[in-house]
């Protein structure tokens, strides 16, 4: 057993360490900037100044066959206890974040305003709206200062390519978890972000193209 167990350690720090190389040369870009364009990864958003020194920048982006108009309805009323976050609403949940993505359109949750403050479930942070351009750009902080999701709509013709961009700080992260957060969280981030915006892509064209 002694034997099995240091094989299967080797074997699990050998592939940690293949990881580590491998992902930050081959993958990490890709995964910071899925369906970004480089001149859209590179380009300046509302709410960067609220974060200018992020130790982590992820700008994903998706076209949606649909106006402006037909995206910010779903961005105004996402959040715990709201209208979700339009991706694995059960992997959400094992966090206790009360979400349950919609998929119709709540008038309730329309009256977004700056100022206002939206928890992440009962444990997590809480998120300032800070910018709000109607049809344009929604951005939000975090109440300690160390997170700003920004989301950007620009129309392109009938379409609208629509930008999200997170900006994170960990200025309390030791060795161990700045590697946890490079192989796990980066991709884990994907993962949940590409759900999420072809979650709202599908619900934008939808309400966009019906009837």
């Amino acid at each position: 057993m002694d034997r099995a167990l240091k094989s299967s350690a080797r074997t699990g720090l050998l592939i940690v360490g293949i990881a580590a190389v491998t992902y930050p040369l081959l993958l990490r870009r890709w995964c910071l900037t899925w369906g970004a364009t480089a001149e859209e990864a590179e380009r300046a958003l509302p709410g960067d100044e609220l974060l200018p020194d992020a130790g982590l920048v992820a700008t994903r982006a998706v076209t949606i066959d649909a106006p402006p108009a037909a995206v910010w309805p779903w961005l105004v009323q996402m959040g715990s206890g709201r209208g979700g976050a339009y991706t694995y609403d059960w992997i959400e949940n094992l966090f206790s974040l009360d979400m349950h993505s919609a998929d119709v359109i709540l008038p309730q949750f329309q009256d977004l305003k700056i100022g206002d403050i939206l928890p992440l479930g009962t444990t997590g942070p809480r998120m300032r709206v800070e910018v709000m351009a109607p049809e344009q750009a929604l951005v939000f902080r975090s109440e300690d200062g160390n997170w700003v999701w920004a989301f950007s709509l620009s129309p392109e013709g009938e379409e609208t390519r629509f930008i999200s961009r997170n900006r994170i700080s960990t200025p309390d992260a030791g060795p161990l978890g700045r590697l946890v957060s490079l192989l796990i969280m980066e991709p884990g981030s994907l993962i949940m972000e590409r759900k999420m915006l072809l979650g709202i892509k599908k619900r934008a064209e939808r309400l966009a193209h019906a009837g």
